[in-house]
């Protein structure tokens, strides 16, 4: 980054000093897994799949959001601490177990571990407004999609923070989706897309979006498939989607279709597993569109530390020249 004590803002994202631009997948494949994989830098070894618990028909989760102290001396002039209170924010997930084990392809049917730290992380950095948090204070009028939302734990963990939140999956989880929206949120869906914020989650929907069948067609055709958003995504997050070498063209072609040049930012939090999957993905995402995409690993004093095997990209395709 251009300077050592301020972060870059662009849109709704903050970068951290620590941050860096991802210019080569071999590279960035070799920092990762000698510093994220290595047992002696006393990080977490890779867990496998990673989903939490595969046998249990409904979770409930609760988020213990600390109001930790924090300094602002890194991006102000003086100290201060933060007064917040410390909350809790408890979220219950219904589970289809059996598509799991039956249905080809299905992983998005449990709640993985990924979600529930990225989800830990967000609230924290917003509760205490940290001078560090990834996403700025645009984030509260933000348009935001997630792609693979499988339960859609993010849907009901963040729609008190953003503006609008699109839950997306395939149309084998859509039911999940909305089951579980309807568990954490009373009245909807007949309270969504209603302006009066006193209904919780009013500000979510559900959509149908599979990358495969909007990869499969002609890019012309694709508007038919999947007609764009009215107003320009400002967010597209994609939260532990990267694990099978087939699904990674797919998954481009949805985030390259979705994405306005120089406005939306697409969050890419991925689990490290296979280095070649991993190298894969930062290839196609580089070379996507001409390689006019513009990619960034976020660094760790805003991430969710060295202790856990996550990666957080961040990237945006720029504007053509004119």
């Amino acid at each position: 980054m251009d300077s050592q004590d301020s972060p870059t803002l662009k849109g709704l994202i903050r970068l951290s000093s620590s941050s860096e631009q991802v210019l080569d997948a071999d590279e960035e494949v070799f920092v990762l897994y000698s510093t994220k994989s290595n047992p002696s830098s006393g990080s977490t070894q890779p867990r496998g799949l990673g989903y939490l618990d595969s046998r249990a028909d409904i979770l409930t989760l609760s988020f213990e959001i600390k109001s930790h102290p924090h300094s602002q001396s890194t991006y102000g002039k003086r100290k201060s601490k933060s007064k917040v209170q410390d909350k809790t924010l408890e979220i219950q997930l219904a589970q289809d177990k059996t598509a799991l084990r039956t249905r080809t392809g299905d992983t998005g049917s449990v709640v993985w571990r990924a979600s529930i730290d990225f989800a830990q992380m967000i609230l924290e950095q917003q509760h205490t407004k940290s001078p560090v948090s990834l996403l700025n204070e645009k984030l509260k009028d933000a348009r935001v999609l997630e792609l693979g939302s499988g339960t859609g734990l993010l849907s009901i963990a963040l729609s008190p923070l953003v503006g609008q939140y699109t839950a997306t999956d395939i149309a084998e989880l859509v039911p999940l989706i909305r089951k579980n929206l309807t568990l954490n949120f009373s009245g909807w869906p007949h309270t969504a897309n209603k302006q009066e914020t006193r209904f919780p989650g009013h500000n979510v929907c559900v959509e149908e979006l599979n990358w495969e069948t909007l990869h499969s067609v002609p890019p012309h055709r694709r508007p038919q498939v999947l007609p764009l958003p009215s107003s320009p995504l400002d967010l597209i997050l994609v939260v532990d989607c990267i694990y099978h070498p087939s699904l990674l063209p797919p998954l481009h072609t949805a985030m390259d279709y979705l994405t306005t040049p120089g406005t939306t930012a697409v969050l890419v939090v991925m689990e490290l597993r296979a280095e070649d999957v991993t190298r894969d993905f930062l290839e196609q995402w580089l070379a996507l569109d001409d390689g006019k995409w513009e990619v960034w690993r976020v660094g760790e004093d805003q991430s969710m530390g060295t202790a856990r095997p996550y990666v957080i990209w961040v990237g945006w395709k720029n504007s053509p020249a004119i």
